[in-house]
């Protein structure tokens, strides 16, 4: 079931209705029932998966919290972490592994049948997989207590606002949350409602619209030269971040509607001034989430220092396979990881040559090349993490040198849409729109301000929004770039 489908558009209604006159001490059932309900429209058998790293977490967490032998708390995390991360393995990850084998050998001139695991991807299996996996660590580190009833920890692995694509919460964050008194919040369901409708104009208006040049270049990567290549690069930076982030928004609207706080997950990426600062803004809750569970348990920066650029390039490695079983987004992760290794490795050298050059008497000029050069560098990750293989991506990189074979007019890349010039420009303003929008945030300027407009300027505001989403919007169910993964 998509946030953007008629059927969520149903749905979430008659449960907002319900949770409404709901008594307090039987809500968490309803809204486990509509979580379990919203999970099995994808697909019914996955269901029970979901349901199995739920109790093998939950029990785990138990038998944790009923000894203090150190040797058996240890055991039982590793049978939790083992069991769900094998789920995800055989599901997401089996034929990735079995090709890439099959390839190695094949190099050496031996034969190899590898077998094939033809099943639909679960989906949402990386996040709420990671969302358990914490919960059992966090039992394991005492920094909080098992959760004892089974129904309130299945709805914190299974709620239905972001449990497909995150943000990958924290049961120290959550679990508290579900016991909280509900009381109905004017001012809560306005500012849901405003997140919703945002999100929904970032996904249906900006990344569905961007999303036709861009898959009409990246599917026929032979066809283009030079500038269509890059600005469907260009395009799918924005694409994917308003794709991304707009499923958050819509996700922390909800929850909000129903009186829950998510965690923030975006904060105006493309106004980072470099690759570390880049992801403190992008996807926060997988990046905090590597950080405390694996780069940290891996010594972090506390270490030698070639240790420290290990552990750095290791997560980022591991960053990139998570978003996909394929090469194209090990190399992103590659190359992230090497943009920060150089970043940190460089740091005090490039404040030597600022100084020396007097660029620090020009600080304005310094963030916006910094943040010019940190899009650019961005940018090119984002071509291999949209490419659908490796061999594509080496074709666009090598044919977007080509800048001196101009794209002819009648090019599908241009015909892609009925009106070619209008659809570009249109394309281009909602950029602009989307920068400026996000430009009044980082000067201060809250989103949920709205609040304080008039009664009918807010609705005007609203109907503006729902009226360009349904005149300017895509109007196919175009899924979530991120529920792939």
């Amino acid at each position: 079931m998509l946030f953007n489908s008629l059927e969520f558009f149903i749905f979430f209604p008659i449960v907002m209705g319900f949770y409404l006159v709901c008594p307090d001490r039987y809500r968490w059932a309803l809204l486990l029932a509509a979580s379990y309900y919203f999970y099995a429209a994808w697909k019914m058998e996955y269901v029970l998966l979901l349901g199995l790293a739920t109790l093998i977490a939950y029990m785990a967490a138990l038998q944790m919290a009923r000894t203090e032998h150190p040797v058996a708390r240890l055991a039982l995390l590793l049978v939790s972490i083992i069991s769900n991360l094998a789920i995800l393995l055989t599901f997401k990850y089996f034929n990735f592994f079995s090709d890439s084998l099959r390839a190695i050998l094949a190099q050496a001139n031996i034969l190899y049948d590898s077998p094939l695991f033809d099943v639909l991807l679960p989906v949402g299996i990386s996040f709420y997989t990671f969302q358990i996996i914490s919960y059992t660590i966090d039992v394991y580190r005492g920094q909080i207590e098992p959760e004892q009833h089974l129904g309130y920890f299945a709805l914190f692995v299974a709620f239905f606002p972001q449990l497909v694509a995150g943000p990958i919460e924290r049961a120290a964050h959550m679990l508290p949350q579900f016991r909280q008194r509900f009381e109905f919040d004017m001012l809560r369901l306005n500012g849901g409602l405003q997140l919703v409708l945002w999100g929904l104009f970032k996904k249906v208006v900006i990344a569905d619209r961007l999303g036709v040049y861009v898959d009409a270049v990246y599917n026929q990567p032979t066809t283009y030269t030079g500038w269509p290549i890059l600005m469907a690069t260009f395009f799918f930076a924005f694409q994917i971040y308003c794709d991304f982030s707009g499923y958050t928004d819509i996700a922390l609207g909800l929850a909000r509607m129903m009186g829950f706080d998510l965690m923030q997950n975006f904060k105006q990426p493309y106004f980072a001034t470099s690759p570390v600062d880049f992801w403190r803004r992008w996807h926060i809750s997988l990046s905090t989430w590597f950080r405390d569970y694996l780069y940290i348990p891996l010594g972090g920066n506390r270490v030698a220092v070639n240790r420290w650029y290990a552990n750095l390039f290791i997560v980022f490695l591991i960053s990139g396979l998570w978003h996909g079983a394929n090469w194209t987004f090990v190399i992103w992760g590659g190359l992230h990881g090497l943009y920060v290794i150089v970043e940190v490795a460089t740091e005090q050298i490039r404040v030597a040559w600022s100084r020396r050059l007097g660029l620090d008497r020009w600080p304005g000029l310094l963030v916006a090349s910094s943040r010019l050069s940190t899009f650019g560098l961005i940018g090119l990750t984002w071509l291999f993490f949209r490419a659908n293989s490796v061999g594509d991506a080496l074709v666009l990189l090598v044919r977007t040198t080509l800048l001196s074979n101009p794209v002819e007019i009648n090019t599908p890349w241009l015909m892609a849409v009925a009106h070619p010039a209008q659809q570009m420009a249109l394309a281009l303003g909602l950029i602009v729109l989307l920068l400026a929008v996000q430009l009044a945030q980082v000067r201060g300027w809250p989103w949920p301000v709205i609040h304080r407009y008039p009664v009918w300027l807010r609705w005007a505001t609203y109907l503006l929004l729902a009226l360009s989403i349904l005149n300017l919007g895509v109007t196919s169910e175009v899924p979530f770039i991120y529920f792939q993964f």
